[in-house]
């Protein structure tokens, strides 16, 4: 029983006391005056009557009711019902006010003066149950009778108030005396009649049923809860979810389990109690146990920024004061809305769980959306009354919470039964079994004080159980069938609800309230009232004072508490397991684990160590894992399993295995199941000393976790209790129940039990069982001291990690095994990292445990009550157990050592190149997988990685050689390397390994040869010698000098720094290089004073060019000046011998061949050739990184041409580096031109300048060059009438001239693709085929008007006379589209006029810089502005591409596939926008016009595209000798960066790699795919040079101009150092030598068209990836080094020899992708027969010949041999076999039955090709295919027709037959033009030859002579010719064959 009010209380304003102008509030009476014992009177209740503080205001307002929440010290809540009232003020208290309130913060005045003023006065009704409709009622009725002026007494209302009692809870309690007791009160008018009603009828004695009345002529009924462990709600739940709707609520909901700040705002109080009772209610079954205000007062509004959780409700007005909160949810309950704040995350439930919540709450909520779409929804959807609704919604969150909490009890340890239940839950048990471990949500919610609450008050066994409890226990069943039904789910809440109304409404029915209101006069009329009257606290107090003697005399109400024992429920595994996340095909998995553990118990070592692999990827799996700890558990006997070294190593193994995948919280309890065992398993090391598996599995972060430790002693201790009952009282228990079905007992329901029986036990029983219980506890404690001990303290505690970090340590000791050092102070490393220091004792790593194990101890014992003696023991034990502990470890780890090592595989030394040393030795290392699939076994066949061996770093490479973890493949070796230059990033990973345990630190090397090591640093390796591995690598990938490099230092015995004499080769090179360099440097020094960059120098200072200078600068000298002097005369003697050196280079040879000049000693030169060779740069003064000699027109003097590099950017002025033969253009190249040479450019010449300037004059100076160019063109001098403006005025085309026809079109649709797609529209941008927008440079319409030809501005005057850029004209793209414009002018059809208009010079400039070009008055030369790709571009490309081919990790994105990444990496666009640019330059220059390619630098995009031009046009570049000159030439002595581009040295490390020249490599290739029959190289040659390119082995990839390798004088060395045979220096007299011996560079099928120019299809969907990207070789990595494969093959040999035992060998031979290297494992036909004949030619002890004169012989035989038969040509036929068929020759794919030369072409226009036009006397690419038969004369002996009689029940056929005598054998075809057999009779299996007889079916008409059989081994063939004679001439001719054999 309760008092239903435990206080009452007037509260009226403070007139006296105001603090800082504001009103306050004062209690002016309570009764009872003195506190009851057992509920104080709450402070501060004068604050919460008026929340908004105390005010008197100028009009009376209406009463009003709210209940403020007051939470006591003790966390007991008062309910405080404040009912408000106003009450004017009469003048004398006015006056009062006045004086204190004239300063108040009213605004006017005039409010003081008023006539009259009301303050407010409470009545308050302080109780500790939450009753607010009977409050509300009780002060209403107070109030009323005050106000009307009842007849009744004040004080016996108020006296009955307070009298009340009332059940806290219902029961079915008979005895029952009225509460309101009111018939010893005389005074009373209201008793009897009180007494008569409350006499309750022996019907209805219900608990929850109470009718009171405060004797005021009232009655209401008070019907209190069936069981008070739910919460009352009323509607309050209903209301919260209108007033903020779902999805918001479920926030609040979790932002509360989760701990986070709620702030409610409403402007109504009530509503703010009553959202705050709602968020409660639907906690339920946890209880909120922090602060909890649902009215704050605004004076203490400073409580919202403590850093607690809190439930808090404020009235809206104070709004503003809440803004600045960080972290506080806000939810405006009038406004609907829930604010959360950016930096408050809140965890959500679990889906599916949301989801479910959310729908089934929106069924309760909102019925009628399930049906709003149908046609004929149900008659009656409303939605529950609001009292139902409000307890649906309860219902779907407690049935939410049965399915987040089903199966807790099972994860309750009880740790004690006696005197007090005291239980723990096991948090990690339970998330793991739900496989919840991840999930934030429950996470916290489990580690919440609400949850810590509900274990408390829910954990005990025996105690009276509620809704929830059965819930959780007895429907969990059906609550998971029906999850997914909503329809089911709502059946269930219903039913929940339906128990929640009935607990809260015991009666619905019975509702009598009659209570009197104020009647509307006194409420409306303002008459002055009297103030609320001063009561008599005698008279109240009499009432209490009877009332509490009254229940002290009648007895006690004792209300029996029904106890039982709470159902558990079913257990959770089940649960789990049938959600599936038991792993796939887990049985098999299981079996595995099984067996292995099997072999290793009965010692089948091998069996074991093949299982070993595949146990350890099963055990990632929580079932093997399982399946591990039980198998194990069956061979412990008596605690103890004692094995043998082999043994104990596989079995640590797998333990370590088994706990690496455990979390540190160790949800599946796997580490828990292991403890036990890893103290049992142990080997003998010597005498008396064994060593535990505990020693071998100690890193892992498990046994550091104290949350592990106290469940594994906790679950320890319930074990034992539950034992020590068990055997006390069920000895007697099971024998009587021994039907043989005897349930394990669970420790819960023993607890329950004993709880049950406690009360009828002795004192002294009582006493004996709790300390029995509490020595359990303490014993246990002893033994997990010691576990403890064991697993935290490192096996050599003495070093405490100093082995591990001392470098190489002992060398014994660290290669020992790896039990021994493995764990070698891992815990003192987590603990104490500062004992650095040999002297330090073990005590640092002893004090940390100490500490570790004491802490766990005092925690674990003081929550299971251990007497405080028991503990101070322990204490003083601790230190001695660990230290006790630790002696016993140095003699185990003394012994340890001695233990042979375990085997390891043996490292296998990798093969040198010659020249190559170590820089360090091996180091064990495991190779792991990368992204690449190949390698790991997902392809199909045995996984190759990981792998484990050694990495060796050498001068030259980086090698990893070891064999497979997997045993299956462990006698394969695995290699991969890579140049240490080609290393492109590094970056430090941590690798865990499915093998042992962890390997602490690994490396992960990326390389631009497209090799990835991923490698991770065995234990055995000190993490200092991995640093210094590290260090050295960084140091040879970025050496100080280029000098540092392999190319330099090869052989010379690893110094890194070079010594100056080594340097010199001999003495005559050594001064002439000198004397260059000094005289190089003089100049420099004198051009570039000051000077960072090359820029132009300024160039008045000079004296020596002065002269020059003077004279008319523009003029074209026609004396004998510079140029004209002889090559003797103006070189010094000492420079001779380098010129004669520069003259015999590649690029001079290249020039004479190409027609460029000649460097004659004759003065007597002929002027008539256009260009010479100049020796200006011969000093590398003009431009440094141009070569010595340059072509340039024949009639530009030296002096010019320091003037005009000053234009271009870095001094690179376009210089001629090509020549058509047959049209005679030439091609030009220069960098483009600086900014500055711009602006000069197009200076306007209307600028008054009186002098020309110098800028002017350079840039007529240029024009003039390029003058000189054009005129050089023999069409230019041709076309004679052609400077004149009208000679370029018409635009049509003439017919008669086929070639232009045939030609221009294609450039048109080129530069289309190249410029824009679009018709260019004057002053419009066209976007280009290349992506970018390309601005097309052109001016206005040519009129030929008077006008026009009289004005200064031609065609490109108008740029310079405007001085601004006229409108955009089209013209360029449509001349030279070839579009026709119309005649302006109408002049005459003369074919001269009508020619195609074409410039002579085209300019591929960078769109960015030609902002508008400088067009020649005559029009002759054109700017085509491209968009170029930035080196930048190219760097970025590039990365991505390397990791498109060689991902680090495996993903199974999809937009992280392969395709994607090429794609995204645009390497496939990049090199499509070369090729397309090369392209049409390659066009324009078949077309008779010249073209300068002048872009960036000069030194990148332009040598890309220079090359590959020249290769397209020029078959000489596609030999083995031109495409080394093309190299040399045009990116050797050009200057091409290699060094910078490559980051070869520290200085241009910053710069990254850029792959410029790979580029170029790969549009070769692209090309060699389209065209294989046109180059003498193969691909591999390709990939040769990309590879060594990037390897740094030779010197001609290094440095970056010819200038830089004279400096260092390895421009001109001698072919090789006699020294070192051995060392090439250049990679193309490398490839020479190899080219020599092998036919390893040669393509089969090179079988070039005279002067064929290659045009390339350039579209990305014509490109493939190269497979040099992609390749690799596992067996001896990258095949690119010849020396290494010839000594592997030989060391193979050897081994083979000595293997060779006379088993049967299989000629069986399993070729894998990613391993083996296909061309050495399959070699294709050719090369094979080479092979076999060289060989055979050694066995007979012939000089072998060289296989390139073999193969000559052979073609040219093959050649007579086809002339005399008027066969095909041999290459054709090679072509045919080759199966390449399918490759075109040129543009045109011809059709093969076409027997004219027509094709169809497939190129970038559809008009008829010139090229391919039959070319008599051979024939022509079309005819090429379609003739060929495949009938190869040389092996056909005797063919013909034969009938043959076909298998059984077959008829007969004619077949063409061949006898073949040299492959000795008889094929049959269909017919004779049928190239494919139809089937072969070998020879070798006939054994007659005999005439037959005609069989069945036999052709008709055939004489009998004419058949005969032919009987094999295998069947006999009947066959027959058509006449006897023939059949004859056959069987002869087989007979002979057959002899023959």
């Amino acid at each position: 029983m309760a008092r239903l009010a435990d206080y009452f209380v007037v509260v009226g304003y403070d007139l006296d006391n105001r603090v800082e102008g504001e009103g306050q509030g004062r209690i002016l009476q309570r009764f009872p005056e003195k506190d009851w014992e057992d509920s104080p009177f709450p402070q501060g209740i004068e604050l919460f009557c008026q929340p908004s503080g105390w005010q008197l205001v100028p009009e009376r307002q209406p009463a009003s009711f709210f209940v403020a929440v007051l939470t006591d010290i003790n966390s007991e809540r008062h309910y405080c019902a404040c009912f408000t009232f106003w009450e004017g003020l009469d003048s004398p208290q006015l006056k009062k006010v006045d004086a204190g309130d004239a300063d108040e913060a009213d605004e006017e005045p005039a409010v003081v003066q008023h006539s009259k003023l009301f303050a407010p006065k409470s009545l308050v009704v302080v109780s500790r149950l939450d009753y607010t409709e009977a409050f509300r009622n009780c002060l209403g009725l107070i109030y009323t009778v005050h106000v009307d002026g009842l007849s009744t007494p004040l004080e016996t209302v108020i006296g009955n108030l307070l009298t009340c009692v009332i059940p806290v809870a219902g029961g079915s309690q008979i005895d029952e005396s009225p509460v309101c007791s009111l018939d010893k009160v005389p005074q009373s008018p209201a008793c009897d009649w009180l007494l008569a009603c409350l006499q309750p009828g022996p019907e209805e004695r219900e608990d929850s049923l109470r009718t009171i009345t405060l004797g005021a002529g009232d009655r209401q009924v008070i019907q209190t809860p069936i069981n008070d462990a739910l919460p009352v709600s009323g509607s309050s739940v209903a209301q919260l979810f209108r007033q903020l709707g779902i999805v918001n609520v479920l926030y609040l909901f979790c932002a509360a389990l989760t701990e986070h700040k709620i702030l409610f705002l409403s402007s109504s109080y009530q509503r703010l109690t009553d959202a705050c009772r709602g968020l409660l209610a639907i906690m339920f079954p946890l209880k909120y146990s922090f602060t909890y205000v649902p009215i704050l007062p605004g004076k203490l509004l400073e409580v919202l920024s403590t850093p607690t959780p809190f439930i808090i409700g404020v009235n809206s007005f104070f709004r503003s004061e809440t803004q600045e909160l960080l972290d506080v949810i806000i939810a405006d309950l009038d406004g609907g809305t829930v604010t959360i704040p950016e930096c408050v995350h809140i965890s959500l439930l679990p889906e599916p769980l949301l989801q479910q919540t959310q729908t089934a709450l929106s069924m309760v909520l909102d019925p009628e959306l399930e049906f709003s779409d149908q046609a004929f929804p149900p008659q009656s959807m409303n939605p529950s009354a609001l009292k139902i609704q409000d307890k649906e919604i309860r219902a779907v969150f407690l049935w939410l919470f049965a399915r987040l909490f089903q199966g807790y009890r099972w994860c309750l340890h009880i740790i004690r039964i006696h005197p007090e239940p005291v239980i723990r839950f096991h948090k990690a048990a339970f998330l793991g079994q739900r496989s919840l471990t991840e999930d934030d949500f429950l996470m916290k919610v489990l580690d919440g004080m609400a949850f810590a609450g509900f274990v408390s008050e829910r954990g005990p066994p025996y105690r009276a159980t509620d809704l929830f409890d059965d819930l959780v226990a007895n429907h969990v069943e059906r609550i998971r069938q029906e999850e997914a039904c909503p329809h089911k789910v709502m059946n269930h809440v219903k039913e929940l609800a339906e128990q929640l109304f009935k607990n809260e409404n015991p009666y619905p029915a019975v509702a009598m309230h009659k209570v009197q209101r104020p009647s509307e006069t006194s409420q409306s009329t303002d008459q002055s009232r009297t103030p609320f009257p001063v009561l008599d606290d005698v008279a109240v107090q009499l009432f209490i004072d009877h009332a509490v003697a009254k229940l002290k005399s009648s007895p006690p109400v004792v209300k029996a508490e029904l106890k039982s024992m709470v159902p558990s429920g079913p257990p959770l595994g089940d649960i789990v397991d049938r959600n599936g996340n038991v792993m796939a095909n887990s049985a098999r998995r299981l079996e595995v684990v099984r067996n292995c553990i099997t072999y290793i118990f009965d010692n089948k070592m091998l069996e074991a160590k093949k299982l070993m692999p595949a146990v350890l990827r099963a055990l990632k799996g929580r079932t093997a894992r399982v399946c591990l700890t039980q198998e194990l558990n069956q061979h412990v006997l008596q605690n103890r399993a004692v094995l043998d070294d082999q043994q104990f190593d596989y079995i640590v193994r797998m333990m370590n295995c088994t706990l690496q995948d455990c979390s540190h919280m160790d949800e599946h309890g796997i580490a828990a199941t292991l403890l036990p065992l890893v103290t049992a398993f142990c080997r003998k090391l010597g005498a008396g000393i064994t060593q535990f598996a505990y020693s071998c599995v100690q890193e892992h972060m498990v046994w550091t976790t104290m949350q592990f430790w106290e469940a594994m002693f906790y679950s320890d201790v319930q074990n034992h209790i539950k034992a020590l009952y068990m055997e006390t009282d069920d000895g007697n228990q099971d024998q009587q129940d021994g039907s043989g079905n005897i349930r394990e007992i669970s420790a819960l329901e023993l607890a329950a039990e004993q709880n049950r029986l406690w009360p009828t036990l002795s004192k002294e029983m009582q006493m004996e069982r709790v300390q029995k219980e509490e020595s359990t506890v303490f014993s246990q404690a002893i033994h997990y001291a010691n576990r403890m001990s064991y697993l935290l303290l490192p096996l050599d505690t003495s070093k405490n990690r100093l082995l591990r970090s001392s470098g190489l340590g002992d060398v014994e000791s660290v290669s020992n095994s790896y039990v021994t050092n493995s764990i070698a102070g891992s815990m003192a490393e987590s603990y104490d990292t500062e004992s650095g220091f040999e002297d330090a004792e073990s005590s640092d790593v002893a004090n940390s445990v100490v500490r570790f194990i004491n802490r766990f101890v005092d925690k674990v014992c003081n929550e299971s009550g251990v007497t405080n003696e028991h503990l101070k023991a322990l204490h003083t034990m601790i230190p001695d157990i660990v230290q006790m502990h630790i002696e016993t470890l140095d003699a185990v780890h003394r012994e340890s050592k001695r233990l042979p090592p375990i085997q390891k595989p043996k490292l296998l030394r990798p093969t040198l190149l010659p020249g190559e040393e170590l820089v360090m030795d091996g180091m064990r290392v495991h190779l792991i997988p990368d992204g690449r699939d190949e390698a790991t076994g997902q392809m199909g066949g045995p996984p190759l990685l990981p792998a484990e061996g050694a990495i060796f770093l050498t001068t030259y490479r980086l090698i990893f050689k070891g064999t497979p973890s997997d045993a299956l493949v462990g006698e394969q070796i695995v290699t991969r390397s890579f140049p240490i230059a080609s290393l492109t990033k590094e970056k430090r990973i941590s690798v865990t390994l499915t093998m042992d345990q962890f390997v602490q630190e690994g490396l992960q090397l990326r390389s631009c040869t497209f090799q990835l090591m991923k490698i991770a640093f065995d234990e055995e390796v000190a993490s200092d010698l991995a640093e210094s591995f590290r260090k050295h690598l960084h140091k040879l990938r970025f050496p100080q000098h280029v000098q540092g490099t392999f190319a330099f230092t090869v052989g010379q015995s690893g110094k890194l720094v070079l010594e100056p004499k080594t340097k010199d080769k001999n003495q005559s090179l050594k001064t002439l290089s000198k004397n260059l360099v000094k005289n190089a440097k003089r100049t420099i020094s004198r051009q570039y004073v000051g000077r960072k960059k090359e820029v132009p120098a300024t160039w008045e200072n000079r004296s020596n060019f002065q002269s020059e200078l003077d004279e008319d600068e523009i003029s074209v000298s026609e004396e004998v000046d510079q140029s004209a002097l002889t090559l003797s005369s103006t070189i010094r003697s000492s420079d001779r011998q380098t010129m004669s050196n520069v003259v015999e280079r590649a690029c001079c040879r290249d020039y004479q061949r190409l027609g460029l000049g000649t460097l004659s000693n004759s003065l007597t030169r002929s002027k008539n050739e256009p260009f010479r060779i100049s020796t200006a740069n011969r000093m590398y003064t003009v431009c440094r990184s141009y070569p010595g000699l340059l072509i340039i027109p024949q009639n530009i003097p030296d002096s010019t041409i320091h003037r005009i590099c000053r234009c271009y950017r870095q001094n690179r002025f376009p210089v001629v580096c090509w020549r058509h033969s047959r049209t005679k253009a030439v091609l030009l190249r220069s960098a483009g031109l600086h900014a500055k040479g711009v602006v000069s450019f197009f200076k306007s010449p209307n600028a008054p300048t009186a002098v020309p300037s110098q800028a002017d004059s350079t840039s007529l100076e240029q024009e003039k060059y390029l003058q000189a160019i054009i005129s050089s063109m023999p069409s230019y001098s041709e076309s004679t009438g052609r400077n004149t403006l009208s000679g370029f005025t018409s635009t049509h085309m003439n017919t008669s001239e086929s070639s232009d026809k045939l030609r221009q079109p294609k450039i048109g649709d080129l530069m289309k693709q190249v410029l824009g797609n679009k018709e260019d529209v004057p002053g419009t941008f066209s976007r280009g085929a290349l992506g970018q927008k390309a601005k097309v440079i052109s001016l206005s319409q040519p009129k030929v008007s008077g006008k026009a030809r009289n004005s200064p501005r031609g065609k490109w005057g108008s740029i310079r006379g405007s001085g601004r850029l006229s409108a955009y004209n089209p013209d360029i793209g449509t001349r030279l589209a070839g579009k026709e414009s119309p005649q302006p002018n109408g002049g005459p059809n003369d074919p001269l006029f009508l020619r195609q208009q074409k410039a002579y010079l085209y300019i591929i400039g960078d769109k960015a810089q030609l902002k508008g070009g400088k067009q020649d008055s005559f029009q002759q030369w054109e700017v085509i502005p491209i968009e170029v790709c930035d080196v930048r571009q190219v760097k970025n490309s590039f990365k991505k591409l390397m990791k498109a081919c060689v991902p680090s990790s495996q993903t199974t994105e999809p937009n992280m596939s392969f395709l994607r990444l090429l794609e995204d990496s645009e390497w496939m666009t990049l090199l499509h926008r070369v090729l397309q640019v090369s392209v049409l330059v390659v066009e324009l220059l078949d077309t008779g016009s010249s073209v300068m390619v002048s872009l960036e630098d000069g030194w990148d995009v332009t040598t890309q595209v220079v090359s590959l031009v020249q290769l397209l046009s020029d078959p000489y570049y596609r030999t083995f000798d031109g495409f080394r000159l093309l190299v040399e030439k045009e990116w050797l002595s050009f200057g091409h960066r290699f060094s910078h581009r490559g980051a070869q040295t520290l200085g241009s490390q910053s710069s990254g790699f850029t792959p410029v020249f790979l580029q170029f490599l790969d549009c070769v290739h692209q090309i060699h795919l389209q065209f294989p029959m046109e180059f003498e190289f193969s691909q591999y040659y390709l990939k040769f040079l990309a590879y060594h390119y990037m390897s740094n082995r030779f010197r001609t990839f290094l440095l970056d101009s010819d200038y830089d390798r004279i400096e260092l004088g390895v421009l001109y060395e001698e072919k090789s150092d006699r020294r070192n045979p051995q060392v090439c220096k250049s990679v193309w007299d490398y490839i020479d030598r190899l080219n020599k011996k092998a036919p390893v560079f040669y393509n089969y099928m090179y079988s070039p068209e005279d002067e064929e120019v290659l045009r390339p299809y350039t579209f990305i969907s014509n490109l493939k990836v190269w497979d040099f990207y992609l390749e690799e070789t596992l067996s001896d990595g990258p095949p690119y080094d010849w020396e290494l494969r010839s000594r592997q093959e030989s060391l193979a040999e050897e081994t083979a020899e000595k293997a060779d035992t006379g088993a049967p060998k299989s000629q069986r031979h399993i070729v894998w992708p990613c391993y083996d290297n296909l061309s050495k494992v399959m070699p294709d036909a050719i090369t094979k027969l080479l092979q076999d004949l060289q060989n055979l030619e050694a066995e007979l002890g012939q000089t072998s010949e060289k296989w390139k004169d073999t193969w000559d012989k052979i073609k040219t035989t093959q050649r007579t041999e086809t002339k005399l038969e008027s066969k095909p040509s041999f290459s054709s036929s090679l072509l045919m076999s080759s199966n390449l068929s399918h490759q075109r020759r040129s543009q045109g794919v011809c059709l093969q039955d076409s027997r004219v030369g027509s094709s169809i072409k497939l190129g970038l226009d559809c008009e008829a090709s010139a090229t391919s036009t039959p070319v008599a006397g051979r024939p022509s690419t079309s005819t090429l295919y379609s003739q060929f038969q495949s009938t190869e004369s040389e092996n056909r002996s005797f063919e013909g027709i034969l009938y043959k009689r076909g298998a059984l029940l077959k008829p007969w056929k004619p077949r063409w037959f061949v006898l073949d005598k040299t492959k000795h054998e008889l094929r049959y075809y269909d017919s004779r033009q049928d190239k494919d057999c139809k089937g072969v009779i070998e020879l070798s299996d006939v054994e007659s030859v005999t005439v037959g007889t005609p069989t069945m079916g036999a052709p008709k008409n055939v004489e009998e002579k004419a058949f005969f059989d032919l009987k094999t081994s295998k069947r006999m063939y009947n066959l027959c010719a058509q006449e006897s004679s023939n059949a004859q001439l056959w069987m002869d001719s087989i007979q002979s064959s057959l002899s023959d054999a």
